[in-house]
């Protein structure tokens, strides 16, 4: 243990694998984020909380089963002459699944169908909600942990790159509902994000694999965008305030 914690590959392995296990959990947060927005305000950050260790946990065990997650990615059927592992149909409706929760969110948010849920159905929501979770982050965690062990073959820097990359995702977890919570365009761009990643997430299933720097630049580009128009309203309504002062 010593030997690798001299060794100075172990902190470049780990400071690498952190980015990149932060960089695939963002998606993810991103639906925690916007999930927990179907809660009631004192219900919100027990769910994020909630969701995250969850993926926690999922994460760690699925890395310490690192041998029956290889055997996912074995072929055990062929359809229309395309050979499918159970990481193949699992991508396929985690990508069904996301397209059509996005799908529903943004009819949600644009016929303006919400309302305070009574404190039963909360409960009940609250159940729901991180059950959804807990399903969503078994297919995120897939590629998480599939590119943790293609990176390196020692548990502990896997264990702690994902440690690491869970906790500042806790950290961000607040902050990013509240922004997404302020600014309705940030929201539907949210949702756009999860279609995006649904689809991929298909793709690959299908085996019609999708570059993810593709995934990333559209993304980008489109963040990049939303943040000129913030800024723009924003300098817009101080205009605005100065004329009416």
């Amino acid at each position: 243990m010593v030997e690798l914690l001299s060794d100075p590959n172990t902190w470049i392995s780990l400071a690498t694998l952190s980015f990149l296990e932060i960089v695939l959990g963002i998606d993810n947060l991103i639906f925690i984020s916007i999930m927990a927005q179907r809660l009631p305000e004192h219900q919100r950050q027990m769910a994020r909380v909630l969701g995250l260790s969850l993926a926690l946990i999922t994460r760690l065990l699925l890395l310490a089963g690192v041998v029956w997650l290889v055997r996912l990615t074995q072929p055990f059927i062929t359809i229309a002459d395309i050979d499918f592992s159970w990481r193949d149909l699992i991508m396929v409706g985690g990508g069904m699944f996301l397209l059509g929760k996005a799908t529903l969110e943004i009819h949600s948010a644009v016929e303006g169908d919400t309302h305070e849920p009574s404190e039963q159905s909360a409960k009940a929501l609250l159940t729901i909600v991180i059950a959804q979770i807990v399903a969503l982050d078994v297919i995120f965690s897939l590629d998480s942990v599939l590119t943790a062990v293609g990176l390196t073959d020692q548990f502990p820097i896997m264990a702690t790159a994902i440690i690491l990359a869970i906790i500042v995702m806790l950290f961000l977890a607040r902050p990013l509902s509240g922004f997404v919570e302020r600014h309705p365009t940030v929201k539907m761009l949210a949702l756009s994000f999860l279609l995006l990643i649904g689809v991929a997430l298909m793709a690959d299933g299908l085996h019609f694999h999708i570059p993810r720097g593709y995934l990333y630049f559209a993304i980008s580009f489109s963040v990049m965008v939303e943040v000129f128009n913030l800024l723009a309203r924003q300098n817009r309504n101080r205009r605005k305030a100065k004329r009416n002062a």
